[in-house]
């Protein structure tokens, strides 16, 4: 026998068969021990590797789909795990790859590679890592996250940013349930866009914190909406503009981000019957609503020193009765100002200052006042600029939210097209922190629209003067505005 011939696979069965016949178990080890020690020699491809330093791969097999064997077509003599074949067994590269290039078992390949258990053998000792996900996976809570220990500051005077989304409502108008016909998502983002562009901030948690820096538990959050055209019934649905549940219900979400407790958001018109198609609308159950006769009573009975708004009309011009502010707004310590975009018949325009004659008792005193064609108009007085800085106002005020979704074009009707928004609704929010600002930019819109009368915004020159905010009439449609950083997105 040449000793440096190689001996096939089944030459030595045969072989180590024949010593475990003629001489039994103890000669048939002996004679295995010698084929062992003479391995190099003569069977230099039957051995395995047993150094503990090499790590058995767990890389699959990926033959492509005409080349991947069938269960019928495994070699019969395939090892088992513990048998795994020298380098002369390995199949060619094209469906085995090559010994430096198999992964360690940080390379784990996605399952629907793998193939199947008869085609390819698995360490049963070795753990797979893909059943451990890692700390990317894990979902961070989104009502209550954390804001970033530097959160901007809060947005200066004279920003104002206006969010268009013509996919904001759909209504057809073959009903008059408008407030049906608003999309909540699309809402929801408008919001989230506007506030994190107001604020400079990247998230809605810090947006809100940045508006929002002292929170505490405990602490009531008052949003004024407008129900100028809900009265005497509960279950009004008469079509005419009013206020929507969608754009609050973005508004709770994003609070309930920084951490405001629903029970601490107190929604309020106090002189009006708030309809039971808002109420029922809001996702929130914990959130506390106010009016006449509806909800909780707002009230007018506090003993506050500022209870009462102080007028201050020029010599010659008298007062206004006493008039007082409701009980939601002097418990609040925050307050959130959400007027519609609309015409008005009286004033001229119905936007964040005059919102607030819903919050007094008695708003009929105001009348002859802000009427250009009222007794005691001026335009050098005005006492919604007198109600705006009642500290309970001016100083709780963080945010004014102009609600333009649907606007109106008077104060009393339906809302219908605007041909300035290409003959669909207006389907924009606006934002700031200045209510000077925002109620410029949004008469400007008004005016661009229809008719408003040339003394109406004489109230904003007013209030520039009290050092409430930014006056300047401009042009959003065109050449836009010197002083207001005013600022435009389009979803």
């Amino acid at each position: 026998m040449d000793m440096n011939a190689r001996i096939s696979r089944r030459r030595l069965l045969k072989l180590l068969a024949g010593a475990a016949g003629v001489v039994g178990i103890p000669g048939t080890i002996a004679r295995v021990l010698s084929f062992r020690a003479e391995e190099t020699r003569y069977f230099p491809d039957i051995w395995h590797h047993t150094d503990a330093s090499v790590t058995p791969s767990m890389t699959p097999l990926r033959p492509t789909a005409t080349s991947t064997p069938s269960a019928t077509s495994t070699p019969s003599a395939t090892p088992t795990a513990t048998d795994t074949p020298a380098p002369t067994d390995t199949p060619t590269a094209t469906d085995t790859p090559a010994a430096t290039d198999t992964p360690t078992a940080t390379d784990t390949p996605t399952p629907t590679d793998t193939p199947a258990a008869t085609d390819t053998p698995t360490p049963t000792d070795t753990p797979t890592p893909t059943e451990t996900p890692t700390a990317t996976d894990t979902p961070t809570p989104t009502d209550t996250p954390s804001p970033t220990a530097t959160s901007a500051a809060p947005p200066t005077t004279g920003t104002v940013v206006h969010v268009h989304s013509n996919d904001a409502t759909y209504w057809d108008r073959t009903d008059s349930q408008y407030w049906n016909y608003v999309d909540q998502d699309v809402v929801d983002a408008m919001v989230d866009q506007g506030l994190m562009a107001l604020t400079g901030t990247s998230t809605v948690a810090d947006a809100w914190a940045a508006l929002l820096p002292s929170y505490r538990p405990g602490q009531g959050i008052a949003i004024k909406v407008n129900f100028n055209n809900a009265q005497r019934v509960c279950d009004n649905t008469s079509g005419k503009i009013d206020a929507l549940i969608q754009p609050v219900n973005a508004v709770i979400r994003g609070l309930k981000k920084r951490g405001v407790a629903e029970s601490d958001i107190w929604v309020y018109d106090a002189i009006r019957w708030m309809p039971d198609r808002f109420v029922n609308g809001c996702l929130y159950n914990g959130v506390r609503f106010f009016d006449a006769h509806c909800r909780e009573t707002a009230g007018f009975s506090s003993s506050d020193p500022a209870a009462y708004i102080t007028f201050s009309p020029p010599a010659g011009t008298p007062a206004p009765p006493p008039t007082r502010i409701t009980d939601v707004l002097i418990r609040a310590t925050y307050v959130i100002n959400m007027p519609i975009l609309k015409r008005h018949s009286l004033a001229g325009i119905s936007l964040g200052f005059k919102n607030h004659l819903g919050s007094v008792n008695k708003p009929g005193n105001f009348h002859a006042y802000i009427d250009p064609k009222g007794d005691y108009f001026s335009s050098t007085y005005n006492p919604l600029v007198d109600l705006f800085q009642n500290p309970h106002i001016q100083n709780k005020t963080i945010l004014t939210i102009g609600d333009g979704l649907f606007g109106a074009k008077e104060f009393n009707i339906p809302p219908s097209p605007w041909s300035t928004f290409g003959g669909q609704m207006p389907n924009s929010l606006f934002f700031a922190v200045d209510p000077v600002a925002i109620d410029c930019v949004m008469c400007d819109f008004l005016a661009a629209e229809m008719s408003i009368p040339s003394e109406a915004d004489d109230y904003l020159h007013l209030a520039y003067q009290a050092g409430i905010g930014i006056f300047e009439r401009g042009d959003p449609w065109g050449s836009g505005y010197d002083q207001i950083n005013y600022q435009i997105i389009q979803l």
